[in-house]
């Protein structure tokens, strides 16, 4: 850099001015992603909630129905084992090829889920074929959302990371979306074709969704601050060690903060069971409300992206987890006193819950996390730490599911929730500050 020059603060570290084109096709990118990714990974939850348990779980009394749920929560334990491979690929050879692998490999695993036989076909088989594909499901997932967020935020021009990053939430949520409206035509059909076949139509569906992804990372470039450290030979062979030596406490703060994660599954999983089985609503109904609930977070995630890029990551990461402690006790005491015809107050609290209090933290965290961490481990740091927080939060519908028990224990489910959401707000408090810093500074030690 020559002396007449001074940086504008949207420049990398070699003076070229950001890929605005590559940006934007980073978060595009990133979004239909993530929206497949989250498509796979929760048409499995709604089946499970709905159809699994008699189909590949036919245990008596309620065992069925939390082997069912567990399922879910399986996929969480592979995650941290993908966040490892998918990290040191994406921090050592590139973002882009850990991507593409990571969006192939969830693609061909849902496809499978589709085409397995029930129990009463081939007996044990059948539920073990389904964890382990489960499993293999969560190692995609391990990689998938970490490395668009890390890409996207690197890609995006400084002082426009929550924005540009938000999108690949923002793609989760739609994918979300997607997985609960595909089964409100389904449940419409009248008799027993669900669960004779109509259940697997959703997993067949996911072939295409995988092929346009594919086709789109194929267009995508690394980003320059990624590329320089690979020029300047800054790259670290072993991200994991790395990590563990020099940024342990970043790693505990960020798992520490996605716990509030685990609102995914007690909203879109556990509380679908609940209304159904317990309050006696209508599973369409009950589908209809996580649809319209999410659909809101569309909207929101990007908005709230953008003021974290003005008045900061925290205070809008914060804010929405005390929104959720609130408003996560008031939406299960209303369901718990719903009924068919007497559900208004649960389709509001539900909306103010997800669409407005859990998009504030859901939409910062795409860039608050990887910008814990300096490029050459920041896809490892990111996925790492986030897949660690994901375990507790994996298993959030099977655990609700146990404290409910017999009794309905509105109470103690919502407690729980509260508790794992205090935890985030608490690490989140105790986190740098990280919106004003340059994207080349990020995570460097002072």
């Amino acid at each position: 850099m020559s002396a007449q020059h001074t940086p504008t603060g949207t420049e990398t570290k070699n003076g070229k001015p950001p890929n605005l084109k590559n940006a934007k096709n980073a978060a595009v990118s990133g979004f239909v992603g993530t929206m497949l990714e989250y498509y796979d990974f929760y048409i499995f939850a709604t089946a499970a909630a709905l159809y699994l348990q008699p189909l590949f779980f036919p245990a008596a009394g309620g065992a069925g129905a939390i082997f069912a749920l567990a399922t879910v929560g399986v996929s969480y334990v592979s995650r941290p084992f993908g966040a490892i491979l998918w990290g040191w690929l994406g921090d050592v050879v590139g973002r882009k090829t850990a991507l593409m692998a990571c969006i192939v490999l969830m693609g061909v695993a849902t496809f499978v889920i589709g085409v397995i036989p029930t129990y009463d076909t081939i007996g044990i088989a059948a539920p073990i074929i389904v964890v382990v594909l489960r499993l293999l499901q969560g190692l995609s997932a391990g990689g998938e959302s970490p490395g668009s967020a890390s890409l996207s935020m690197e890609s995006a021009p400084e002082h426009r990371r929550g924005f540009y990053a938000s999108w690949t939430i923002a793609g989760a949520t739609a994918g979300l979306v997607l997985s609960s409206a595909i089964f409100i035509p389904l449940n419409l059909i009248p008799g027993t074709f669900m669960i004779d076949f109509g259940w697997r139509i959703p997993f067949l569906l996911s072939i295409l969704v995988t092929v346009v992804t594919v086709f789109m990372r194929a267009r995508l470039h690394e980003p320059e601050v990624f590329e320089e450290k690979k020029e300047q030979h800054e790259t670290v062979k072993f991200p994991l060690f790395y990590l563990l030596r020099s940024y342990p406490l970043q790693m505990l703060r960020v798992a520490g903060m996605a716990l509030f994660l685990l609102m995914v599954g007690l909203f879109s999983t556990f509380s679908l069971a609940y209304g159904t089985k317990v309050a006696g609503i209508e599973s369409s109904e009950m589908l209809a409300l996580i649809t319209v609930s999410n659909l809101g977070t569309l909207v929101m995630v990007p908005v709230l992206g953008h003021l974290s890029d003005k008045i900061g990551r925290r205070p809008v990461f914060i804010g929405g987890c005390v929104g959720m402690m609130v408003l996560v006790v008031a939406y299960f005491a209303a369901l718990s006193h719903a009924g068919p015809g007497n559900t208004l107050l649960v389709w509001v609290l539900g909306i103010l819950l997800v669409s407005f209090a859990y998009s504030a933290s859901n939409g910062i965290y795409p860039a608050f996390f990887p910008e814990q961490f300096p490029a050459q481990v920041r896809y490892s740091g990111m996925a790492i730490s986030l897949m660690l927080g994901l375990v507790i939060a994996g298993f959030a519908p099977a655990i609700a599911q146990i404290i409910n028990g017999e009794n309905d224990n509105w109470l103690g489910v919502s407690l729980f929730a509260a508790g794992g959401i205090a935890i985030s707000a608490l690490c989140a408090l105790f986190t740098p500050e990280t919106s004003k810093v340059p994207t080349a500074e990020l995570g460097l030690k002072k």
